[in-house]
């Protein structure tokens, strides 16, 4: 069964919009592990424009289901991953002043860094996934760099261009060519209920899905308990009908 870890980014953006705590992101990712998701993601940068340092050490002792650590590796992130000890980190390699993930990593280009820093985590015990694009060749590079995983960036298929089965081709291309190299495969950016089912039923083997923007735009119109019920009731018929 595919593995639902809602983002929890935009939350904190509403929060910092105003200052002050409200609302609550703390409270989020409980009230959100309550409702049934398997995982939290939080991607903090270094201007904290969202998820701040606190926050993550804040959240991540009170959790009881898989806390997913998004972010580029640069000092300071390594060392508050060393600190809170996350169960995945996802390796994304965003500038400093992206407003968000916008390219996945050149596995080929960046293979000494990033199999340093896989090491790393592998010694503190923590699952690496790196964030690539629909490319077999990075898939193949990632499982040089000695990750546990890849996550699929799914922006091209979440715009649906030219049609949905034409824009998912490469993401399954992509997540064969990581399944043949052992690893397993995560997918994320801009996947939203009207979308995700169909990339679940292409390509079943996927392992979690991190989900944040659409996520908590749908509960604005739907609340959170809600737009989570519907997501894992979608996962969960994608899941049927590929074993019908």
């Amino acid at each position: 069964m595919t593995r639902l870890s809602v983002n929890i980014n935009k939350i904190a953006t509403i929060r910092n919009a105003r200052g002050g705590n409200v609302p609550d992101v703390t409270r989020a990712a409980l009230d959100i592990e309550r409702f049934g998701a398997q995982g939290i993601t939080v991607h903090p940068r270094p201007d904290e424009r969202h998820i701040r340092y606190n926050d993550v050490r804040d959240i991540r002792p009170r959790l009881e289901v898989e806390f997913n650590m998004e972010g580029n590796p640069v000092p300071g992130f390594m060392d508050l991953v060393l600190e809170v000890h996350p169960d995945q980190v996802t390796l994304v390699p965003d500038a400093h002043d992206a407003i968000t993930s916008n390219a996945g990593w050149d596995t080929l280009k960046n293979r000494a860094f990033l199999q340093d820093i896989c090491s790393q985590l592998r010694a503190e015990g923590i699952r690496s996934s790196i964030f690539i694009d629909p490319i077999p060749e990075m898939a193949r590079g990632a499982a040089e760099c000695g990750c546990d995983r890849v996550e699929l960036y799914t922006e091209a298929y979440a715009r649906l261009s030219p049609t949905p089965e034409q824009a998912i081709e490469p993401y399954m291309q992509t997540a064969l060519a990581a399944k043949e190299c052992n690893l397993a495969v995560n997918a994320g950016h801009d996947l939203s209920l009207d979308n995700l089912g169909y990339f679940l039923r292409t390509i079943p083997f996927i392992a979690e899905v991190s989900i944040g923007h659409a996520l908590i735009s749908e509960a604005l119109y739907l609340g959170l308990e809600e737009t989570i019920r519907r997501y894992l009731e979608t996962i969960a018929n994608a899941m049927s009908e590929k074993n019908l």
